[in-house]
């Protein structure tokens, strides 16, 4: 069993976007400690992490708003009641602000931070009946700084981290925290889709993206493997962070001390 010390046996968790990446590696860490998972994603990867874990999988599209609401429906049908919320889901567009399509930027904000809300809004009441919840809103770097070509990404991620603020005031007397994980980047597939499409972007080299973009602002000159991520999400779903709420963790290899 992971980490015994920040156990969440017994606990009841939706991880959105839990089907490859950091979703992933949370949803195998929550299950390992004794957590029943559900895995929502768009795509058939969230019904194989599912079924490796031995937890459920809702297929669910985030960028559409009656999808989320039903996700919530189904998941709190499961076991009557969801104890954890990781909102993971997400993905990025780099464009320059100017090129940017109309549809895209709406689309991006609403799978990050509108679908976030939804969730949040229909599983609190949940969590205030039974005096107990946990909140992890996955963040980025990009929640606290800013990069170019990312307009519709920051905005989300920074809407995000206020959101996770907001939420934690509004709780807390409920037995309820909130927090934000923020964390630069995660060696994932997609940010492997990252490093091909800002080398196109930039017009510099992959090589160059990932020493020059990704790691040159880092103390640590390496990405970030997913399952650090998920030991933080995890710490953060345990009793052990019973008063921490309203913060948003940095897990970026210095990349923000700046």
């Amino acid at each position: 069993m992971a980490d015994s010390i920040y156990s969440v046996a017994g606990r009841v968790a939706l991880i959105t976007g839990g089907g490859s990446g950091i979703g992933r590696e949370i949803a195998k860490r929550y299950a390992e400690s004794g957590a029943t998972v559900i895995v929502n994603d768009i795509r058939d990867v969230g019904q194989q992490a599912a079924d490796e874990v031995g937890g459920h999988f809702i297929r669910a599209d985030l960028s559409d708003m009656e999808s989320t609401r039903r996700l919530a429906e189904q998941s709190l049908a499961i076991e009557g009641r969801v104890d954890i919320l990781v909102n993971n889901a997400g993905y990025q567009n780099i464009h320059p602000v100017e090129e940017f399509p109309d549809e895209t930027w709406a689309e991006m904000v609403q799978v990050m931070l509108v679908a976030p809300f939804q969730l949040i809004k229909y599983l609190v009441p949940s969590m205030k009946a039974q005096g107990w919840g946990r909140i992890i809103n996955m963040a980025s770097i990009h929640g606290l700084v800013a990069s170019p070509y990312k307009s519709a990404y920051n905005s989300a991620k920074h809407g995000l981290v206020g959101l996770t603020k907001t939420v934690a005031l509004e709780v807390g007397e409920f037995g309820i925290t909130v927090n934000a994980i923020c964390p630069g980047y995660v060696s994932t597939q997609l940010v492997e889709v990252q490093i091909e499409d800002q080398s196109k972007t930039r017009g510099i080299s992959v090589d160059d993206v990932t020493e020059k973009v990704m790691l040159e602002p880092a103390a640590i000159k390496r990405l970030i493997d997913p399952e650090e991520v998920a030991a933080l999400a995890q710490f953060l779903a345990s009793d052990a962070a019973r008063s921490i709420t309203g913060s948003a963790y940095s897990i970026d290899a210095g990349w923000v001390a700046r």
